[in-house]
């Protein structure tokens, strides 16, 4: 297991998982479109720790969440499976799991294809739905049709059947999940994987709904393994020149 981080009692995000990026809700893929740049640094930073986390090298299925939503969640999903596929042989599948309101093969200029919905309902097999992303060992799972009763579909028995075939053959699976504060799908969805991420935009985001949908993960039995902030402003190079580092320029002959 992701070995957790236990939360104080007042704030939700512990200190040493707490990871910064500006402009994070962006639809631009930041690991895709600029690989060098400073906010796909803080991206394989959070890779780096969720790693860090996990020293046996298990595969992993690993959820990423909200409190509500107009976070970045999917796009901090997203942008942090690039991240690990960029590991040596490390095979990643991300999966869009809000069967609400998908958006994964919006962001990834894919057609909306069979997937999860799918899968769950035992209308396809799981080999069947899997497409690539478009990145280097970056696989997909959609969300597939669309379904009136997602709650239902996201059944305990079902997703843990998943996970356990996506983790023999992926070494990190991560899961985009609807916000958890109006819906009870990211509860279920934490509770079985391995570990979650809160995404938390600043400014956006009440300290409030931040420390409720903790507790409801949590109460759920989700592994809650700490926050990454977005749109915190001023940290960038951008705005600030000492955070970049851009290569020596080449002297002209």
């Amino acid at each position: 297991m992701f070995r957790r981080k236990q939360a104080p009692a007042e704030v939700p995000p512990p200190d040493d998982m707490v990871v910064i990026v500006d402009r994070a809700v962006d639809p631009q893929l930041v690991v895709f479109h600029e690989p060098a740049g400073f906010r796909a640094e803080q991206v394989r930073a959070l890779r780096n720790r969720l790693v860090a986390l996990n020293p046996d090298g298990e595969p992993k299925t690993l959820v990423v969440t909200s409190a509500v939503r107009g976070e970045g969640k999917t796009v901090t999903a997203l942008n942090l499976a690039m991240a690990f596929a960029e590991l040596e042989r490390q095979q990643v599948v991300v999966v869009d799991a809000d069967l609400r309101r998908p958006s994964c093969e919006q962001y990834l200029n894919l057609n909306s294809e069979p997937g999860l919905s799918d899968v769950l309902l035992g209308k396809l097999p799981l080999e069947r739905v899997l497409r690539p992303a478009g990145y280097r060992r970056l696989m997909l799972l959609g969300a597939g049709t669309r379904v009136p009763n997602p709650a239902e579909v996201l059944g305990a028995s079902r997703l843990d059947e998943l996970y356990q075939r996506l983790k023999e053959r992926f070494q990190y699976v991560v899961v985009d999940t609807p916000p958890c504060l109006p819906s009870t799908d990211a509860g279920v969805l934490t509770a079985r994987a391995d570990g979650a991420l809160l995404v938390v935009r600043l400014e956006h985001s009440q300290k409030r709904q931040t420390r409720e949908a903790l507790r409801v993960l949590q109460d759920m039995g989700g592994n809650v393994l700490g926050t990454f902030v977005t749109e915190l402003r001023g940290q960038d190079p951008e705005s600030d020149r000492r955070l970049a580092y851009d290569p020596t320029p080449t002297e002209e002959p």
